[in-house]
């Protein structure tokens, strides 16, 4: 779910070809799933991503991968019942962004804001996904911010609502990461 918001990092626009390396351990991945009697809060983690992007053509390439079975919420229980029978995690072990196309220009240095295009595999199938992305360019690094919504039931996702507990049909994802920039000229 969580990739999606991570290949917004792509959507950075420098003076060359660029290669982004993301560092696993400066980005969080944040979810909210609203139910009639709470809403849970919980996490991913970034398990690796590297993407290369042609700032004068927009074409961009590479993979970002979260694993499906790092996702925490606070109860044993819940993740259990998440990783085993929603996202079915030892079957369809990563979740994947696929980003292929940046949309609008993010300057060299300061803030900027951009959609990324591309695929999101989840759960085993591919979804056409575009995701806004605010960037800010600082010192050698591409800071990236995203907030996005996953429709995961419409995309196939086993509905985990029962008689009494009600649950979203989507989840919100909230993305902050630092990639490392470097050029391929």
């Amino acid at each position: 779910m969580t990739l999606i918001a991570l290949a917004l990092l792509t959507a950075i626009a420098f003076p060359a070809d660029e290669v982004l390396t993301f560092d696993p351990p400066q980005t969080s991945i944040h979810f909210t799933l609203g139910t009639v009697l709470h809403t849970v809060h919980g996490t991913f983690q970034l398990k690796s991503g590297t993407i290369h992007f042609d700032p004068s053509t927009g074409n961009a390439s590479g993979q970002l991968v979260v694993a499906a079975s790092s996702g925490e919420s606070g109860s044993d229980a819940r993740d259990k019942r998440m990783k085993q029978s929603i996202l079915e995690a030892p079957k369809f072990s990563d979740i994947i962004f696929t980003p292929d196309k940046v949309i609008g220009t993010v300057a060299p240095k300061g803030k900027s804001s951009v959609q990324v295009h591309g695929t999101f595999q989840l759960h085993g199938a591919p979804h056409d996904f575009t995701m806004p992305v605010d960037v800010e360019m600082k010192n050698g690094q591409a800071l990236a911010s995203a907030h996005f919504s996953i429709p995961y039931i419409s995309w196939g996702l086993k509905n985990p609502s029962s008689f009494v507990l009600r649950v979203d049909p989507q989840v919100e994802i909230e993305i902050h990461s630092t990639a490392r920039v470097s050029g391929t000229q």
